[in-house]
């Protein structure tokens, strides 16, 4: 496919413009006959394709009704999103392949177990999904015609089709974010359609439809499995392994249509040469589909195969093959644009061409394609006999629980894993059984292994659409090493079960646990919720054989408001839910600090709130809300920059400021409001560009390290390769710590690896003891970053805080809860949270 290939057609769109009514033939190919047993969406839904906005309860109305009515077509709910909604799938083939669909499903699996497996009679395996961004609605209003035409549509081309084939068809991969834009385009349609780009109803409100409930961009989780909705579709996944995956996207308003093949210097060395020449040969067909119409069009620009966390590039690392599309976006019902008047109809209609483009083409390349797949995966078991490295062992001998949910991550993606057989040092770290893996990789996700452990610094390109580093053992933070044998590896864990939490026995005196495990926050707000005093301890210590660190809570039995049996009982519960140990103990006297030490901190009940709304980044602040709500039980309240000069911030001891897309996130008059409110003991936390605001508004004072980049002979058409290349768009950099510091409670070792996809880069303070976090002399472990932008962050620290009267003003240059699976530094917004008075 040659680069920037466009249709020499115009587009239609104008012609709808006038016309006030549409129907369904507008999609539909004309040269087929339909069943007219097989109800048509207006029959279901009540309206025409694209004459509204199409609500996720209509769609999963329609597309119930007309699996109920074809033979071709069986519907099931997978789960639900986070609001309730049904997650659905429609498997689509001949009603004959239907009557043996699992020995159909069991032989297509049987091509990835066995390189000599004949391909010649399997049908293949298309999976067609839509609209996982809510805001981008065309792909999931084109499922309406789709699953009709697949449904209805008569005569020997479909019915081959369709012997040949089976479709998986993911009508709304984002329910949630779909039924909210939804709302939001037809509440704001007129009787006299407006294409005003002026027009609100192409400015949504914050934070918009594309996100999912807690604002995560799901095309960003196919790797790390976080969200309801993509552990739907990544058990689908697997369970059929389809040789297409297609994702239907919308993109700016003033663009045409996209289709892969992306950027050719981007694409993931892991993902074979002949995958996209297959995704090219695949291009030909959408290219012919969208000729036809008129459509305008591109290729091999913009988009790139890098990042194995989006739809389009996961099937990849999988051998599979995954397609991006992307259509221009009406945004509502019908938008001016550089390319003339564009309807929501017009581009509903691209997308449906090609997907039908996309089982033409699956059609005429089916041996082919599964051939690919099946060589994949017999070239993956030889990769996997010769390779040096036999398994990875990973863990944290102190915290069982983020181990867990690394391992989990695996387990959702069918990777082999075993327990430790026993305690033992490799490199130097120490792996403890039942709080460590072994990872063998000889085994058929080979290069989904390597992919999601291998660190990565060098790159034939500078410039990323996504983020160019997603080490998994670094992002949980957790130790990991790369052994030549399996000689650690215990049984093979096929019964996946969750972690427990005990207490050990009643006590009298005192209860302890470390803070090293990840859910400790979530039970030490239980403790304080409920009224019980607790306290934390500054210093390491020893009692009774066991050996305590920095930040170990202690929760005293007498002098509560529960009795000890009640108190025990209590106890209990939390460590069930918390999935941690709680010990007791019988005296106070200890090596080191004493239990009734002024050494011990008293832990307050935390009130929190978080500041969200217009200029705010929803995806950091969505991180925050899903970490809080989701995972530590910890009551969120989400103040909306609308009203907040109204708000009385007296009764909360923490804000959070999430970042923003601008440097002035809030006014000048906010400013008093916040100094008052720390100045008599509130913890005010800031996240990335909020560090400029708060130095210019002086909350704090920080000296920032500035870029003085000057660009020397580079030309006019250069200019965005070259400033492109300065962004950092995502990468892990390696910080040392001091463990002392109550920001760093609960970790341990004093390296801690960070994510990053800032440029702020705050100087180090003058003593040391200020400087909790500093980032190392080698920073870098897995990423792309510009030489200039390495020099500016070595040294500086992404984390300072300061007091102000009774409270503390706290700054993060980094996004410590980066899409959710970036467990290893959640920690530290929670130790801001809890133990911020004592900074």
């Amino acid at each position: 496919m040659k680069k920037s290939l466009f249709a020499l057609a115009m587009i239609v769109g104008c012609s709808l413009y006038a016309q006030e009514k549409i129907d369904l033939d507008y999609y539909l190919p004309q040269d087929v006959s339909y069943d007219k047993s097989i109800p048509t969406p207006k029959e279901v839904i009540g309206h025409e394709v694209g004459e509204w906005h199409v609500t996720h309860d209509k769609l999963m109305f329609y597309m119930q009704t007309v699996a109920n009515a074809s033979e071709r077509m069986t519907i099931e709910s997978r789960g639900e999103t986070f609001e309730g909604r049904p997650i659905l799938l429609l498997t689509v083939t001949s009603p004959e392949n239907h009557k043996q669909i699992d020995r159909i499903q069991k032989d297509h699996m049987a091509i990835s177990e066995n390189g000599k497996a004949s391909v010649d009679d399997l049908p293949i395996v298309v999976y067609q999904g839509f609209s996982i961004h809510g805001n981008e609605p065309s792909g999931a209003n084109a499922s309406l015609a789709y699953a009709y035409y697949l449904a209805a549509a008569q005569g020997p081309e479909i019915e081959e089709k369709l012997q040949r084939m089976v479709i998986l068809l993911d009508p709304s991969f984002n329910p949630d974010g779909l039924q909210r834009f939804a709302y939001w385009a037809n509440t704001n349609k007129s009787i006299n359609p407006n294409p005003d780009k002026n027009e609100r109803e192409f400015h949504e409100v914050w934070p918009g439809g594309r996100t999912n409930h807690y604002w995560f961009d799901m095309n960003r989780d196919w790797l790390p499995v976080q969200l309801p909705e993509s552990r739907a579709r990544i058990e689908t996944f697997h369970k059929w392994l389809p040789n297409i995956l297609t994702d239907h996207h919308e993109m700016g308003t003033n663009s045409t249509f996209f289709f892969q093949p992306g950027e050719p210097t981007r694409v993931h060395p892991l993902t074979p040469k002949i995958n996209q020449e297959l995704t090219a040969e695949i291009g030909t067909y959408h290219a012919k589909a969208l000729d036809k119409i008129g459509s305008l069009y591109y290729s091999e620009e913009n988009y790139d195969d890098y990042y194995y966390g989006k739809g389009s590039t996961f099937p990849d690392v999988n051998g599979s093959i995954g397609i991006l599309f992307e259509q221009g976006s009406s945004r509502g019902h019908i938008q001016e644009s550089e390319n003339g008047i564009i309807t929501f109809p017009f581009t509903i209609r691209n997308q449906f061409t090609t997907a039908l483009s996309t089982i033409e083409a699956a059609q005429n390349m089916r041996t082919k394609i599964l051939s690919y797949q099946r060589d994949f995966y017999s070239g993956m078991r030889n990769e996997a006999v010769s390779s040096r490295t036999k398994a990875i062992v990973f863990g944290d001998s102190k915290d069982a629980a983020k181990t867990w949910h690394l391992a989990e991550i695996l387990n959702r993606h069918k990777i082999k894993f075993h327990e430790l057989n026993e305690n033992v040092k490799v490199d130097g770290k120490a792996y403890k059984k039942g709080s460590s893996y072994v990872v063998p990789m000889n085994q058929k996700k080979h290069r989904l292994i390597k992919a999601m452990f291998e660190k990565r610094t060098t790159f034939a390109d500078s410039l990323f659409y996504d983020i160019s580093a997603w080490t998994f053992p670094l992002a949980f933070n957790v130790d990991y090493s790369e052994t030549s044998s399996m000689a650690n590896a215990g049984k093979e864990v096929t019964d996946f079960k969750p972690l427990s939490g005990t207490i050990d026995s009643q006590s009298d005196y005192a209860y302890l646990f470390e803070w090293n495990e990840y859910y400790t926050p979530k039970a030490l707000n239980a403790i304080t919720q409920k009224g019980l005093r607790a306290k934390v301890a500054k210093s390491p210590f020893s009692l009774e054989g066991k050996t305590y660190g920095y930040g170990t809570i202690m929760i005293p039995v007498q002098n509560q408001d529960l009795n000890a049996t009640e108190l025990y009982s209590f106890l209990q519960e939390v460590a069930r839910e918390s999935k941690l140990k709680i010990t007791a103990v019988s005296t106070g006297l200890t090596k080191g600090i004493d239990l009734g030490s002024n050494d011990f901190d008293p832990v307050q009940k935390q009130k929190v709130a978080i500041l969200v709304g217009a200029g705010i980044r929803s995806y950091d602040a969505g991180e925050v809300w899903h970490l809080f709500d989701t995972r530590y039980d910890i009551e969120l309240t989400k103040i909306d920059k609308q009203y907040f000069n109204t708000v009385d911030l007296s009764s909360y001891t923490d804000l959070i400021i999430p970042s923003g897309y601008k440097k002035n996130v809030l006014d000048k008059n906010h400013k008093k409001k916040l100094k008052d409110w720390v100045k008599a003991g509130g913890t005010l936390i800031g996240y990335r560009t909020v560090a400029e605001w708060f130095n210019k508004n002086e909350l704090m004072k920080l000296k920032f390290k500035k870029d003085t980049l000057v660009a020397k002979d580079i030309s006019f058409g250069q200019k965005q390769d070259f400033t492109g290349a300065q962004v950092t768009g995502g990468a892990i950099f390696e910080a040392k710590l001091d463990r002392s510091h109550p920001i760093n409670y609960g970790y341990k070792n004093d390296r801690l690896s960070l994510f990053r996809n800032t440029n702020v880069y705050i100087e180090p303070d003058k003593d040391s003891y200020n400087n909790p976090i500093q980032y190392t002399d080698n920073p870098l472990l897995s990423g792309y970053i510009s030489k200039e932008n390495l020099e500016h962050i070595k040294g500086s620290v992404p984390f300072q805080v300061k007091r102000s009267g009774k409270g503390r003003i706290i700054i993060f240059t980094d996004n410590t809860n980066f899409r959710a699976f970036w467990y290893g530094t959640n920690k530290l917004l929670m130790n801001a949270i809890f133990f911020g008075d004592m900074m």
